[in-house]
């Protein structure tokens, strides 16, 4: 290219769109601390005292209708500059997911909510992912849901993580478009939604000829889910979630993803479906690959 046209080789991306890139010998390193900093003076949090978790255990935002209103328009550039602060955060993308939720009309409870994000960004600001050189490229997935968490509308919270090389790819926490019966089939359609990405995390990783050889294995803490996945049989107990079924049933006998039963304190999803306490918080952090930024070597 430097042939074709006038270019400067400005050596190894080391920032991007607010992304900052760390290489290494031993891995890759991906965060955000500039942006991060440029939230906190923004909205006057630079001085505040940090706190270790994003939300307080145990605690579940709802409307407060009876509440008193607060700025919707500063309430949205907080979620929306957290939103992007996600990108290298999966370690607050539940919270922010709850805030997003509440709007159309914030109140003091839902400011101070998000103050508290930005009180554990200001202790966290070197934090981002980190692949580890040498780790397994083959693409592994956890999925998981919060049955009726939402107390306004009882509809639960989907979750999914993907990891490669020790570190997350992909991952989302979104409230589920339809409300569920049971805790298996909150799972199911959280496991379907994990099951799509899978797809097209495959795909894309062909293109970069990256083929993933095995099947994608899929990581979920209930064994009915399971076993809806693969059993027909069981289909009459989930009528209305007859197109889901059929999709990871056929992904799933074609050998596209293989589901496997884990222990509810090894799912690594379950950061993204509910607060939790702090010693299992960070946990979960540590396996996503979400920890400090490494000295440079």
């Amino acid at each position: 290219m430097l042939q074709e046209f006038d270019m400067t080789d400005l050596g190894r991306m080391r920032y991007f769109l607010g992304i900052e890139v760390l290489q290494q010998t031993d891995g890759i390193f991906l965060g955000q601390k500039k942006f991060a900093q440029e939230i906190l003076d923004r909205f006057g949090m630079a001085g505040c005292n940090s706190v270790r978790n994003p939300i307080v255990p145990g605690s579940n935002l709802v409307k407060d209708t009876h509440g008193i209103p607060v700025d919707s328009t500063n309430y949205k550039q907080i979620v929306g500059n957290l939103m992007y602060l996600t990108n290298t955060r999966p370690d607050i993308m539940f919270v922010v997911s709850l805030l997003s939720r509440f709007m159309a009309r914030p109140t003091e409870l839902h400011s101070q909510a998000a103050k508290r994000v930005l009180r554990y960004v200001k202790g966290t600001l070197d934090f981002g992912v980190f692949y580890r050189e040498g780790g397994d490229y083959e693409l592994v997935a956890y999925t998981d849901s919060d049955y009726a968490g939402d107390l306004e509308d009882r509809k639960s919270t989907s979750s999914y993580l993907f990891l490669s090389s020790y570190g997350a790819v992909s991952w989302s926490s979104r409230k589920q478009p339809i409300i569920t019966l049971s805790t298996t089939e909150a799972e199911f359609v959280a496991a379907a939604s994990c099951v799509c990405e899978a797809v097209w995390l495959r795909r894309m990783l062909e293109t970069l000829h990256h083929d993933q050889q095995d099947s994608t294995v899929m990581f979920c803490d209930n064994s009915s889910t399971i076993k809806l996945s693969k059993n027909p049989v069981m289909h009459g107990q989930s009528k209305h979630i007859d197109v889901h079924y059929h999709f990871l049933r056929d992904l799933t006998g074609d050998g596209v993803v293989e589901m496997i039963y884990c222990h509810t304190q090894e799912q690594l999803a379950d950061i993204m479906t509910k607060p939790l306490r702090l010693a299992n918080y960070e946990k979960l952090c540590a396996l996503m690959g979400v920890c400090q930024e490494p000295r440079i070597i």
